[in-house]
């Protein structure tokens, strides 16, 4: 007798439990990742002057943080292929709690380079893997939407903990030890939880097949499967097939070319200083403007991407160019110069939400954890010298307006590169 139970599917519309896996997802973008990320601005002045040190000495410890995420993402990746991954983030949860507890602790500025690089091993895995590697598995219907909604919290986190940071390091002459006291309490508490009780590495774990998925093969929003019903094979390259396509590179340069790029929204603030007047004084809204611009883009590219990943790239790039275009040209109307912040940080949301997607449309499944966490290396190698890169071009003759120029370079290479991708996918 043909029924439900037999073909294991319930009916659509139903509770799945992919959608505690994309909550967990959350939880792991607003705490860990935004309080060890999208927070560490508030702490850089309090703490140099403290130390009586040039921001760049206490600063250079995100930059080690950053090289320690490019080294740790190989090995990360081969952990998530292989081990449980409630183990694996569970471990980065408390690194990243260690790390913030150690900061609170630190009494000479090396000491922030050794919590630097216990902060980025437990946060890589954290803000590159566990997202994308996690929806990937547990879901076949959605993904972008679900990967843009998980990420989008990394800025949503920041808007909710630097205020309360910022608050704790006023509190005192060492309230920056407090803030760093109070966000290992909240990274621990708030995120432990999550990834040890609820976070499963597959559906199978559970006895379920992805959400959207019927044994017939015909994705349903909702559905829920149990594990009678096959489960569908994944699909795609295994990462040392892929590293030797020319896809392969075109992502690599892709995932840094955009980074780069990314890393034009921290000197927004100090171009809205250089025009003066009223300007001058509205250039934290301006950042603002891109913050919210960021948020609301990766839910946007996930949803487009959903649809059609050429259509997402070409939304994200487009939306940078004319945003840095109104922001040069219109430098002296505010109004302008907060849209064209907005629609920058939309293409700032592709760092974390086109590149995977790419991935995984580009290379499939089979062996997706692997063959992104190669990609992303080179992310984290061009963040720990992007800044840098663009404060040598903001100094010197060229200054703000070559800046834009190579911002619009670096769109139209990423352009190229992700088209170019997207045309020599696995089959």
């Amino acid at each position: 007798m043909a029924s439900t139970a037999n073909t294991g599917v319930k009916k659509a519309g139903g509770f799945h439990y992919a959608y505690l896996i994309v909550l967990s997802c959350i939880m792991i973008t607003c705490l860990p990742c935004a309080l060890v990320l999208s927070c560490a601005g508030i702490f850089f002045t309090p703490v140099s002057d403290y130390f009586g040190v040039a921001k760049s000495a206490f600063t250079l410890y995100f930059s080690i943080l950053n090289i320690a995420m490019m080294v740790t993402l190989p090995v990360a990746g081969r952990l998530m292929a292989r081990m449980d991954a409630r183990v694996v983030l569970s471990a980065c949860v408390g690194l990243c709690g260690l790390g913030l507890l150690g900061m609170s602790l630190c009494q000479e500025v090396w000491q922030f380079y050794v919590c630097g690089v216990v902060l980025g091993v437990g946060v890589a895995p954290l803000i590159y893997l566990a997202v994308p590697s996690l929806i990937n598995a547990w879901c076949v219907e959605r993904v972008g939407f679900f990967v843009g909604l998980c990420m989008a919290f990394t800025g949503i986190g920041g808007v909710i903990f630097n205020p309360v940071g910022t608050a704790l390091i006023n509190s005192g002459a060492e309230g920056w030890r407090l803030g760093y006291r109070a966000f290992a309490l909240i990274t621990l508490v708030g995120t432990l939880p999550f990834t040890l009780l609820v976070v499963r590495s597959k559906p199978a774990d559970k006895g379920l097949a992805p959400y959207g998925y019927r044994a017939t093969g015909v994705g349903v929003g909702g559905g829920s499967a149990s594990g009678s019903a096959a489960a569908p094979e994944a699909a795609g390259m295994l990462a040392a097939d892929a590293m030797r396509t020319p896809a392969f590179v075109a992502l690599l340069a892709f995932c840094g070319v955009i980074t780069l790029n990314q890393t034009i929204y921290q000197f927004l603030p100090s171009y809205a200083s250089s025009l003066g007047g009223s300007i001058a004084a509205a250039s934290g809204v301006i950042a603002s403007a891109a913050m919210a611009g960021q948020a609301i883009g990766k839910v946007l590219l996930g949803v487009i991407n959903d649809k059609s990943e050429r259509l997402g790239v070409v939304f994200g790039i487009g939306a940078g160019m004319v945003g840095v275009l109104v922001m040069w040209f219109f430098p002296s109307v505010l109004a302008l110069l907060l849209v064209g912040a907005f629609l920058f940080g939309v293409v700032y949301a592709m760092t974390t939400v086109e590149t995977p997607l790419l991935v995984r449309t580009v290379f499939g499944s089979r062996d997706y954890t692997n063959i992104y966490s190669r990609v992303s290396m080179v992310g984290s190698l061009m963040s720990a010298v992007a800044a840098v890169f663009w404060g040598v071009i903001v100094d010197s003759a060229g200054g703000f307006p070559l800046m834009f120029i190579l911002g619009i370079a670096c769109m139209a290479a990423c352009l190229v590169l992700a088209n170019f991708a997207l045309a020599h996918k696995a089959a």
